[in-house]
């Protein structure tokens, strides 16, 4: 385990870029004083920022770079305009090299994804990253994966899934095999399309001992927690990650309307204050925020474009998690721990936004 968790940022991605980026890792190393910071961007703009975060400032070093990535960006666009010169790119170079254990980027989810796979490249066995988030549930969290990295998927690539959403559940959660679930529209064994049933036969053939398959899990059962870990493609993983987001934002705005239609209501509020908070705090996306790029040779994390500081630093709070709890080896050894390497996936399509 290193001394210190050294942490490269694009300090420009993102909707608004230095100004959330590095307030959110300003509030992140009070948290974590262990850290270190590379920064990659408009040095005038971090520099900036930085007059205002001294305790940030004497653990960073900034490297300037003119490109950044646009949120508008293709991937292949990204990739040629971004390579070897871009924010986003030299975060992720600085990994590969050596010169930092993790890099976050709030960037473009598909240029992020196809950077990170170009420069750092996958482990063996594996074709195809996954996106990876904590979900909260209400018996507490579960991994949930593949929310973007690729879209579709053959049975081959969700068995993928499972083992390296586990392998992240295991080092989170403390769990020696955590509970794994298809997501699908029903939980019967006929329910789904040919891909999702041929997976849960491969899962149930295999028996893996670093999980436990508990079959199909409904949309509903993600926010139970029906298990640790929930499998899908990336095109229904990120649609069910962004109508959860605006669920929750909804029920805020119902929840803020209701308590102050009245003065009865607005005095009820008062009483209840603590308990309206902690209910707010459980379903804010923004202590959610931090995805990770599972199956590449390196850590790269995605926080949300439009997040603000503080969600940003909880993007931050995951790369310095995954790197203490050695996520890596974890996934290497769930990997090969049946002394077999995973079967290659079809090449993917463009990542989702």
């Amino acid at each position: 385990m290193p001394k210190k968790v050294r942490i490269a940022l694009d300090a420009m991605g993102g909707d608004i870029g230095a100004s959330v980026v590095i307030p959110g890792a300003a509030i992140s190393l009070t948290r974590h004083p262990d850290s270190e910071f590379l920064l990659f961007g408009d040095s005038a703009l971090i520099e900036k920022e930085l007059a205002n975060h001294p305790a940030l400032k004497a653990v960073s070093k900034v490297i300037h770079t003119d490109v950044a990535v646009s949120m508008h960006d293709k991937p292949s666009q990204a990739l040629r305009r971004g390579r070897k010169v871009s924010s986003m790119w030299l975060a992720i170079e600085a990994v590969k090299k050596g010169e930092a254990d993790v890099a976050v980027s709030a960037g473009n989810t598909g240029a992020l994804m196809a950077m990170a796979r170009f420069c750092l490249r996958m482990l063996d066995g594996i074709e195809r990253p996954g996106l990876a988030a904590i979900w909260p549930t209400t018996r507490g969290d579960s991994v949930v994966l593949d929310l973007g990295a690729t879209i579709g998927g053959d049975a081959n690539h969700l068995k993928t899934l499972a083992v390296m959403g586990s392998a992240m559940a295991s080092a989170l959660f403390d769990l020696a095999r955590p509970t794994v679930g298809l997501l699908n529209i029903g939980v019967e064994e006929i329910k789904g399309g040919d891909e999702i049933r041929d997976a849960a036969e491969l899962l149930r053939k295999a028996d893996l001992p670093q999980l436990e398959f508990v079959g199909f899990v409904e949309g509903d059962g993600i926010g139970r927690g029906d298990a640790d870990v929930i499998v899908t493609e990336g095109f229904s993983g990120n649609i069910a990650l962004k109508a959860a987001e605006g669920t929750a934002r909804q029920f805020a705005e119902y929840l803020r309307n209701a308590m102050a239609r009245t003065w009865r209501s607005r005095i009820g509020y008062l009483f209840a204050k603590n308990a309206f908070k902690a209910v707010r705090d459980k379903v804010d996306p923004n202590k959610s925020n931090g995805a990770v790029f599972l199956g590449l040779r390196g850590i790269v994390v995605k926080s949300h474009g439009g997040t603000n500081a503080d969600g940003f630093a909880y993007a931050v709070d995951v790369g310095y998690d995954m790197v203490r709890y050695d996520l890596l080896t974890k996934i290497n050894q769930m990997l090969n721990r049946d002394g077999q390497a995973l079967p290659a996936s079809p090449a993917a399509q463009e990542a989702v936004s």
